[in-house]
Parts: C-alpha cells; structure tokens; sequence
C-alpha cells in the first residue's frame, strides 16, 4: 500500500480549513460588499477563535490552507493558529481563479505566495490547496518546479492518496496520462466540503442544508472509510465563516466526538498525512 499508518490506525482524519476570509467573496464571487465583506470578518474575528478552542480541547492538529491577503490582513489570527501548532499551506493570493491563467501568470502568483507566506508564517509552505479546486495544464509542473511535496485539489481517488498524473487530452483519440508526479496528492471531495451543503450565497448557492443531512453524509462517508478501506485517509475541508455559524459548529463538533469515539483514528495535518507515504 502506498500509504502506511502507524500501529494501530485504521483512518488518518484531516480536518482542512480553509481560511478564505474576504478572499472567497472577492476573487471566486466578484463580491466586495460591506456586507459580503462582513462575512469575512466574522471568519477571522469569531469563527477562527471558535475553531482553535474546539481543536486545543480535542488535542488536533490541523491544517489551514490560507490565501496570503488573509495573512496580510489578519495576521494576529496567524499567530494565534501557528501558537497552537496547526500547520498553514498555501491557498492562493486572493483566491484567484486558476484555470484560465496563463502560465507565467501562475508562475508569478506562486512566487508571490512563497514570499509573503515566508514573511508570515517563518517558512515556506509544504503544501498547496489551489483556490475552488482548480487546476490550469500547468498547475501540477508548477508546483513541482516550487519544490512543494503535496498538494491537496484533485479528487482522482477518495480515501487514498496518490500520486497525480499529468494528462494529455485529445480531442480525436483518448487521453493520455503522464508518469506520476512527485507531489503527494491527498484527494478532496465537494461530498466532504461544508461551502456547497451550509454557505448561503444570494443566486448563485442556496446552502442553508439541513446539518442533520450534512452530518450523516460526512458520517457515511468516515463509517465506510472505517470499514472498508486499509489504511484509509478522510480530507474534509470547512471554511470557518461557514463552519462557525452556531449550528453548523455544534454539527461538526458532534461528528470530531463520533470519530474520536473509533479506536484507531488518528487526526493529522495534511503535511503528516503526507509523511506516512512509502514508495
């Protein structure tokens, strides 16, 4: 198997946040609202605090993939999520759309990120979380060219980690896949994302799902994980201005207590995840 937990775990639990702030309303949606923005600030101001109290009880580590307008702009919660030892990946710079750009346009906002995330968190980052999941024809080359070890977008697989494939497509004949990348892929899922099920969005997302709904879709998906696959490895990803809302967060710490209820459940970062790989 490729990836190889230690004695006695059964599933690797990444709990993912994704600290979008003002980024998501701004670069994914176009909106900059007070009240759009407003939504970002109860992120950093409420949710965040929020997240690490319920983390620090529970004694889980993390990762928060964080765009680097979100460090510039609150960079007492970096602090505070770095004190309690959560890793922070890179996220983007405004969580740009990356699918259209051309690549040294990409090229330019990778250095980007790897000079202020520098500037913030004390190092370069190991790992890459592409804003809305998306990836150009040159993503992947990229991010091996910026020596990162994993990456955390793709969803080839579901509870394995693999490594991504570079693809040639055709438009008469079949594609055509590349060697394997050097980068670590830890798959994601919109399954296993709260934004899609929780976050209101006026004509563009309706959320507002039920969190019973949600909390039993994410259970199902951890029960089968559980049972089913060896050496199992469960991305979910939330976003705490969506996550923090009261009864969004009462549903995500009801599911932590269900998974810390299994023996053989070890919550990591992504970074850990990554390290449990064997070629």
């Amino acid at each position: 198997m490729p990836i190889v937990h230690s004695p006695g775990t059964r599933v690797a639990v990444s709990l993912g946040v994704d600290f979008d702030a003002h980024t998501v309303w701004e670069g994914s949606f176009g909106f900059s609202s007070p009240s759009y923005l407003s939504r970002g600030e109860f992120c950093a101001e409420v949710a965040t605090p929020r997240l690490l109290d319920l983390f620090r009880k529970n004694d889980i580590r993390t990762t928060w993939c964080t765009p680097t307008h979100t460090m510039e702009t609150f960079p007492g919660s970096i602090e505070k999520i770095l004190h309690q030892g959560h890793e922070i990946a890179a996220h983007g710079c405004r969580h740009e759309k990356i699918g259209p750009l051309e690549e040294e346009e990409e090229r330019s906002l990778l250095d980007q990120q790897m000079e202020l995330h520098t500037r913030y968190v004390g190092r370069k980052p190991r790992g890459y979380r592409s804003p809305s999941w998306d990836f150009s024809p040159n993503t992947l080359s990229l991010l091996e060219e910026f020596g990162f070890d994993w990456d955390s977008s793709l969803m080839g697989r579901d509870f394995e980690v693999y490594r991504p494939r570079p693809m040639h497509k055709s438009e008469s004949g079949p594609h055509v896949f590349g060697e394997p990348s050097s980068i670590i892929e830890i798959p994601v899922s919109w399954c296993l994302d709260d934004f899609p099920a929780l976050e209101y969005v006026s004509r563009v997302n309706p959320g507002l799902a039920s969190t019973d709904v949600t909390y039993q879709r994410w259970k199902d998906h951890f029960d089968f994980a559980y049972d089913e696959v060896p050496n199992a490895v469960l991305a979910l990803t939330v976003h705490p201005q969506t996550i923090g809302r009261a009864s969004n967060f009462m549903m995500f710490r009801r599911l932590i207590d269900y998974m810390r209820s299994k023996d053989g459940v070890a919550f990591m970062t992504l970074s850990e995840i990554c390290d449990t790989w064997k070629d």
